[in-house]
């Protein structure tokens, strides 16, 4: 089976180069395509220079457009979804979400982080189903229909696909991984402003959800 991973990027100068030395060292991952969500910053011009299979997007798209065109232009019959924000990300992690699918355990996995920083660890520990970490089987992902104006309602809608057609997802703890918050990527003022767009997402995703199914 081939494995293509995917990394939506978005302003991710300080981090993605890091990513994808650590998804090039695994032996498991046969392409890397990083879609580049209108990047304003050096983004595109490291992951080019890596030889990554690099999409550009002519504006910000959002999260889940962005991994529909990086699915759409891979080859994997696994794909796996990593964030570029990552941080003290090691090989042997990316190993951990794919394992239960090669042996034929699980149909999709989704990464936890435990013993990283307390912020991203507690997130996790409240909400594990909005990680964006994850693997997956290529044909139970072309069944997932998901609307690419919900932008940072991706991870929750991808979790009720998992919940309405009662599909066992593994979590996989990544142990010492962790994120740059937003705050730290674009400023407090800047990044708190980001995170309640956030909130108003995933709300406006939730309620969706409900409306469905009444």
């Amino acid at each position: 089976m081939k494995v293509s991973l995917i990394i939506p990027a978005y302003n991710e100068e300080k981090t993605i180069g890091d990513v994808i030395y650590v998804a090039q060292k695994n032996p498991f991952v046969d392409e890397i395509v990083v879609v580049n969500d209108g990047s304003t910053d050096k983004t595109p011009l490291i992951a080019k220079k890596m030889g990554v299979n690099l999409i550009n997007l002519g504006e910000n798209k959002g999260k889940g457009y962005a991994l529909y065109e990086g699915v759409k232009n891979s080859i994997g019959d696994i794909v796996i979804f990593l964030d570029a924000d990552l941080i003290d990300l090691k090989t042997y992690h990316i190993t951990e979400l794919i394992k239960p699918i090669i042996e034929g355990e699980y149909l999709t996995t989704c990464g936890i982080f435990e013993k990283g920083r307390f912020a991203t660890d507690l997130s996790h520990k409240l909400t594990p189903f909005l990680s964006g970490q994850r693997a997956i089987i290529r044909n139970l992902w072309e069944n997932f229909k998901y609307d690419p104006e919900i932008r940072y309602g991706f991870e929750i809608t991808l979790s009720d696909y998992f919940w309405r057609n009662k599909i066992k997802v593994k979590y996989v703890v990544l142990e010492g991984v962790t994120q740059l918050t937003k705050e730290e990527k674009i400023g407090t003022k800047e990044g708190r402003k980001s995170r309640i767009k956030m909130y108003k997402d995933i709300a406006r995703s939730i309620f969706k959800i409900a409306k469905d199914k009444l």
